[in-house]
């Protein structure tokens, strides 16, 4: 029985080196399995009992060396001055997905400008409208970080957090044209081959660190930091849509007739564009509410020193 458990264990932790080695030669295994068309019988028995024997000794060796793992690039990162910076200091991580935000986002904004006018597509141009409108705000907030930090006056910031919930209502009608195109023209994201996993991949990821970040940030009582998180959540529920639209479009085995998705569609973009509607008039209510009050303490505080003197 002691043999039999060693002989199993050497199966299931067979080293580095050899996992190292079955994971790509079972991924090349599926790939001619699925490429040739060899999916079903005899033959495709050992392309899928050795991709799973490769999953589970990685599965494995992830499990057993996760800690190890973890501790070993927690360390080479705070070997790094920059990325140590990176991960203890939560302003200057902002500041920096800032940046990076804001590039990306006038990449897109120019990718789809130039589509737009080539081909002369009104889908193409609308995109890049609600793009340019994410790039503004986050130029915005940049600018305002820049000036103050996140941690500078609280009435300036909150002025800048409710100027980016007026500019967030103005993206809902760019929005809200995306929506109509998608399901009026049945227009659409599509990506070739097997690369709608990885969106749908990326997609998820946004959507979960978004809501997550939202909740994170809340805590430093930062109006700069709530906006940012606020525009990333709004750019990650048009990830959502644009998935479905993909999917929608990808598996479609002409069993689905056209209405269906255009109902799918509607139903889904209009969710996501009260969504934004929503946060929009949150954040203009809350700033609003929040200068008012500082406004009113403020002349309060003014007259009674005045009554003060007077006495």
């Amino acid at each position: 029985m002691e043999r039999l458990g060693k002989v199993l264990g050497r199966l299931l932790f067979p080293g580095l080196e050899v996992v190292l080695v079955c994971v790509p030669v079972a991924a090349a295994l599926l790939g001619y399995t699925f490429g040739f068309g060899q999916e079903e019988g005899p033959v495709a028995w050992l392309p899928y009992g050795f991709s799973a024997y490769a999953l589970t000794i990685l599965c494995a060796w992830t499990a057993k060396n996760a800690g190890r793992a973890r501790r070993e690039v927690h360390a080479a990162i705070h070997r790094v001055p920059v990325a140590h910076r990176y991960v203890t200091d939560v302003s200057f991580k902002l500041h920096v997905s800032l940046y990076l935000s804001l590039g990306l986002n006038l990449l897109y904004a120019g990718m789809k400008l130039v589509y737009g006018v080539r081909f002369r597509s009104v889908w193409f141009g609308t995109l890049a409208v609600y793009y340019m409108t994410l790039a503004l705000m986050r130029f915005l907030l940049l600018w305002q970080v820049n000036r103050t930090g996140f941690d500078g006056e609280t009435a300036s910031q909150l002025r800048r957090y409710r100027l980016c919930g007026w500019i967030l209502l103005l993206m809902n009608i760019a929005l809200s044209g995306v929506v109509v195109l998608m399901v009026r023209r049945e227009e659409g994201f599509a990506y070739p081959g097997y690369l709608i996993y990885v969106m749908a991949m990326y997609a998820f990821y946004n959507i979960i660190t978004a809501v997550r970040d939202v909740v994170k940030y809340r805590k430093f009582q930062s109006p700069l930091m709530s906006a940012g998180k606020a525009i990333k959540l709004a750019a990650a529920l048009v990830s959502m849509l644009s998935l479905e639209t993909a999917m929608l479009t990808q598996f479609d085995n002409g069993e689905n007739p056209a209405a269906f998705r255009r109902v799918m569609t509607g139903a889904t973009g209009g969710c996501v564009c009260l969504g934004v509607l929503a946060m929009a008039v949150y954040m203009i209510a809350t700033a609003t509410g929040q200068l008012r009050r500082m406004e009113y303490q403020k002349g309060g505080t003014t007259n009674g020193e005045h009554s003060g003197a007077g006495g």
